[in-house]
């Protein structure tokens, strides 16, 4: 009996040692693969992410001298057939909260030097970061904050955010006092939820509507909706229709929906005119994104602005999903990625959309 428990806890030893073998070759692995980024390209980088991954459909969009192209791919890079995919959008989601806010400001509803207060029912005892500085991420808040219903979200494998509603919103805002100050660039999801709750304050509907219906009949983007968990692909985020991080990142969308998004970006006509100015000066690009041409210097109406290599961008992810949005407005060239991958799956979009539009651009 005691050498049949010496050999078990032998072999269990050996698998734990196992385990931990082949996790730390995995890792030396990737972390050599990731050292080679730099001096990749952008052929290599998708071939890369895409080896050997059954399930992985990665559409890449162009505009380049006035034509807009996409191409389909799958696993190790072949060419698939050129069809619509239904894709998570994220926090891209973000560039239209910003262009509603934009509208707002347009048709004198909302003043980007307002406190947020104005619009929203809050306690006088505390201090509020103004419009602008949530456009910009520079109001001092957090990128979330913890409420309850994360746990079961985090239990049942569903999105961190489903079933936080405004009402929670409107809870942790009066909690929460800032110096009123600009302050540091810090990418905030809950600063956009509340840029949400403005809008639906001074317009009187909920976000899902508002967004739905500026995307259609506003900006002719026939396939951009709120997330319906309907889509072609799989493992898209469940949402509830009054979820206040909608804001966020709750759209899905389409290749064409993106690319003639893009167009209307490099035209800037309507009330998309003047929304890459620059708002606020940020410095938030890091080395390993300098290292190749992810540069993070100025933010206007939601978009990055990499005033180095002329490129105007935005990124978003989410559970299963990741995509890449950028544009030279001089040159009027565009790339899209959008991506059915986790946006830590080997290289995301937004390093291979960067490399892409600069190999474009040259």
């Amino acid at each position: 009996m005691k050498k049949k428990s010496k050999k078990t806890i032998y072999i269990i030893i050996a698998v734990i040692l196992l385990i931990v073998l082949i996790v730390s070759g995995y890792s030396v692995y990737g972390n050599y693969q990731m050292s080679k980024i730099p001096g990749m390209s952008f052929t290599d980088c998708l071939n890369y992410t895409l080896k050997g991954n059954d399930n992985a459909v990665i559409t890449v969009g162009i505009i380049k001298d006035g034509q807009a192209s996409y191409t389909v791919y799958g696993k190790d890079g072949v060419k698939m057939q050129q069809e619509e995919h239904i894709y998570e959008i994220g926090s891209l989601t973000k560039t239209f909260t910003a262009a509603l806010i934009k509208k707002a400001v347009s048709e004198g509803k909302i003043n980007l030097n307002d406190t947020v207060d104005k619009y929203l029912d809050m306690p006088a005892s505390n201090t509020y970061p103004t419009i602008e500085q949530l456009l910009t991420h520079t109001s001092g808040y957090k990128s979330h904050y913890f409420e309850s219903p994360m746990i079961g979200n985090f239990f049942y494998g569903r999105n961190d955010f489903y079933g936080i509603n405004d009402d929670m919103l409107f809870s942790r805002l009066s909690e929460i006092s800032v110096t009123g100050e600009t302050q540091s660039f810090n990418y905030s999801n809950f600063g956009y939820a509340t840029l949400g709750l403005v809008l639906e304050s001074v317009y009187s509907k909920d976000y899902a509507t508002l967004v739905n219906i500026f995307a259609l009949d506003e900006l002719k983007l026939l396939n951009t909706y709120i997330s319906d968990e309907q889509g072609d692909l799989e493992n898209y985020w469940n949402w509830n229709t009054d979820d206040v991080y909608l804001s966020a990142g709750g759209l899905t969308s389409t290749i064409s929906d993106m690319l003639h998004y893009a167009q209307l970006q490099l035209s800037q006509e309507g009330i998309l005119a003047n929304s890459h100015d620059s708002l606020a000066v940020i410095k938030a690009s890091t080395e390993s994104g300098k290292a190749i041409g992810i540069n993070m210097d100025e933010i206007g109406f939601g978009w990055i602005i990499d005033t180095k290599n002329d490129i105007i961008w935005h990124n978003g992810g989410t559970g299963a999903y990741n995509c890449y949005f950028g544009f030279c407005p001089m040159i009027e060239t565009a790339v899209v990625i959008l991506s059915n991958l986790a946006p830590d799956y080997r290289i995301p979009a937004t390093v291979m959309g960067t490399k892409l539009l600069l190999e474009t651009s040259e």
